[in-house]
């Protein structure tokens, strides 16, 4: 369909270039190059949710996010192959988890920070470093290393209705977990009792040339029983 001249003097132009051009084209090149899959999952996150509402009554405050960050580290350490990078035709499997955070920035931007040694930080030190990482993205202060040196991300749209999503590999990296809705729905126990529950949706992208699907499916398996466990 052409374009008429009225609609053509009403159209927003906005350049693929600068930082939006270099995420553009780092998004393309992780679908061209890496051999791209999604597991999805739900999991019953109430006791996650019990969990947060009591470390703030002790004074503790973190999100939802730092407790699933929590999570995906201790199950990073008995899934080790998840975490790492492909560089060239090399698998590299880090044996600290550098854990990325997709951030969206001021103009649809969006970046994945890294916190370095995220796996030796403490669950306050980690919200509060998680924050600090945010604000010098959100300030244009982040280095290089901090842009490109991650071994795991998060992207989260917990807060949207979107339950289930198919985030793109940050490469080089190995996976990207996915974080979607949490809502309140009927959920059969192990009792077979139906109880109203706060339901999670996680989506596990993953590069099929370093990870095959079954070690992918047990990791997310055994990350929704770490965070059933609160």
């Amino acid at each position: 369909m052409s374009t008429t001249t009225a609609e053509a003097q009403s159209l927003k132009v906005i350049p693929l270039r600068g930082v939006r051009g270099m995420i553009a084209d780092n998004m393309r090149k992780s679908l061209d190059e890496a051999a791209q899959l999604s597991h999805h999952a739900d999991c019953d996150a109430t006791a996650l949710f019990a969990t947060k509402a009591r470390l703030a009554s002790q004074g503790v405050k973190v999100s939802i996010e730092d407790l699933i960050a929590q999570a995906v580290i201790t199950t990073l350490s008995r899934h080790p192959d998840a975490n790492g990078r492909v560089e060239g035709r090399e698998i590299q499997l880090n044996p600290a988890v550098h854990l990325s955070f997709a951030m969206a920035l001021p103009g649809n931007l969006l970046v994945a920070p890294t916190l370095f040694n995220a796996c030796s930080q403490s669950l306050e030190a980690r919200s509060e470093a998680r924050r600090e990482l945010q604000d010098r993205a959100r300030n244009g202060k982040l280095s290089v290393p901090e842009m490109t040196g991650g071994t795991f991300t998060l992207s989260n749209l917990g807060l949207s209705r979107v339950r289930h999503f198919t985030p793109i590999v940050n490469l080089p990296q190995i996976a990207i977990l996915g974080i979607g809705e949490t809502r309140a729905r009927p959920w059969v126990m192990d009792d077979g009792q139906i109880e109203v529950r706060q339901i999670m949706g996680l989506s596990l992208s993953f590069d099929h040339r370093a990870l095959d699907g079954g070690p992918a499916a047990a990791f997310l398996s055994d990350l929704c029983d770490q965070i059933e466990q609160g």
